[in-house]
């Protein structure tokens, strides 16, 4: 899934350069006082340029002699063209934050990036985020910030005042929406006025479908595996199917917006919402509850013995092969991906997911979504979402899970409609087999 926070953000990336600036930094690449300089690249969404300035500050506090300069780029399409020209011109800053899994792929990190394999740099990322930052077995990135997760928030107080637990099965989620719907409570939320929420019980499914085909990912990328004729990755729209032919959601899931969805469940007027952990921490300022009252689920599946959940992992911070001081680049990733980093950044922005670096804690007053993705992480029972480890992802799948979601399309042929449609974005990238 990708959902782009497009802010115009000029008046906030002048004051987060003057603020990284001010902390000593010179007028060109070396000042007078031996101070080395590195240029940061970050996206203009507020949570990124607050976490960059977090980064940043701590780093230059620690090593009085490196100075950060951070410069931001707008989000979506428009940024991505930028990271490419840059790259390719050979104008990118010495570090750079960007997203990991497929769209990393694009950059083509051999010729642009500084290889990490094997590097001190790397000694406390988590093993399994480094495939979402390699290429050919060669590792380019470290995290920056934290995961989220995509599956279910639930109100935690309905299912207390319910006698419920969280499921580990499909058949335990729906009994639960049963007993939800029958105390006059929405069991699911639906938002489909805007599409892209409309994705999470396919998306989100992505765990179960590799537990039960591990090389689901693998096979759909070279076309010898459909959605369509592969019923784990066809379960995510038959759920769908079957929470509209059940009458799980509320009236007006078609005009409700996500700002809505996320207001109904921390109020507890509905119980569950298939989505992204990452919709919370903003709420807690003006909905305090929302960070103890809501808590997150996998999407289950149909072996409560391999139950776990889909995460999305966090983008990564690399390092242009054309920076002129790698070894202090370097030195700011090995930083960025360290317990004190994370500490740094709790203190500025509430983290809605676990962090992928070994030894890295969660503040006291995480949100309990944080906390309940943290469990899964721990026990090793997750995978990242099919985008990370698969560059196919069609550009009509909210469309086709609306229709199914509302019941307009069997599940069956939105699973078929969505195998047409990445057929066309796979063609368009000139992988083999299709």
């Amino acid at each position: 899934m990708k959902t782009s926070h497009r802010m115009t953000g000029a008046a906030l990336a002048v004051l987060v350069t003057a603020a990284l600036t001010s902390c000593g930094s010179g007028s060109g690449p070396e000042s007078g006082s031996g101070t080395v300089t590195l240029e940061f690249l970050v996206d203009n969404s507020q949570a990124t340029m607050d976490t960059a300035k977090a980064l940043a500050d701590a780093f230059m506090q620690a090593n009085p002699t490196i100075t950060i300069e951070t410069e931001t780029r707008p989000g979506g399409s428009e940024g991505d063209n930028i990271v490419k020209t840059r790259l390719s011109t050979g104008d990118m800053s010495d570090v750079f934050w960007y997203n990991s899994g497929s769209l990393l792929q694009a950059l083509n990190p051999a010729q642009t990036m500084v290889d990490l394999t094997g590097d001190p740099v790397l000694a406390n990322v988590q093993k399994d985020f480094l495939p979402v930052v390699s290429q050919a077995g060669k590792a380019y990135g470290v995290p920056a910030g934290t995961a989220m997760g995509g599956g279910i928030l639930y109100n935690r107080k309905v299912y207390d005042q319910l006698g419920l637990k969280p499921p580990k099965t499909w058949a335990e989620f729906m009994a639960n929406n049963d007993k939800i719907k029958a105390a006059g409570i929405t069991p699911v939320i639906g938002t489909f006025k805007d599409t892209w929420t409309s994705q999470l019980f396919v998306l989100g499914d992505f765990y179960n479908v590799q537990a039960a085909v591990p090389a689901f990912a693998q096979d759909y990328t070279a076309n010898k595996a459909k959605f369509a004729t592969t019923p784990a990755a066809l379960a995510g729209f038959e759920h769908l199917a079957e929470i509209h032919a059940k009458g799980h959601m509320q009236e007006g899931f078609g005009s409700a917006t996500n700002d809505q969805g996320m207001k109904m469940l921390v109020e507890g007027k509905g119980a569950h919402y298939p989505m992204l952990s990452a919709q919370l921490p903003p709420l807690v300022s003006s909905m305090p509850q929302a960070a103890t009252d809501v808590g997150f689920f996998g999407i289950p599946g149909a072996d409560a013995a391999r139950n776990g959940a889909t995460i999305w992992e966090p983008p990564g911070i690399y390092i242009a092969r054309t920076s002129e001081h790698v070894a202090e680049a370097k030195k700011f990733l090995a930083f960025v991906a360290s317990p004190a980093a994370a500490d740094a950044v709790n203190k500025v922005v509430q983290p809605a997911g676990p962090y992928r670096i070994t030894g890295a804690k969660l503040p006291e007053d995480a949100i309990q979504v944080a906390k309940d993705l943290q469990v899964y992480v721990d026990e090793g029972r997750t995978a990242p979402a099919l985008e990370f480890v698969s560059p196919v992802k069609g550009p009509s799948l909210e469309q086709i899970t609306v229709a199914v979601g509302s019941g307009l399309t069997p599940a069956a042929e939105g699973a078929a409609q969505y195998d047409k449609d990445v057929a066309k974005q796979a063609k368009q990238l000139g992988l083999a087999g299709w």
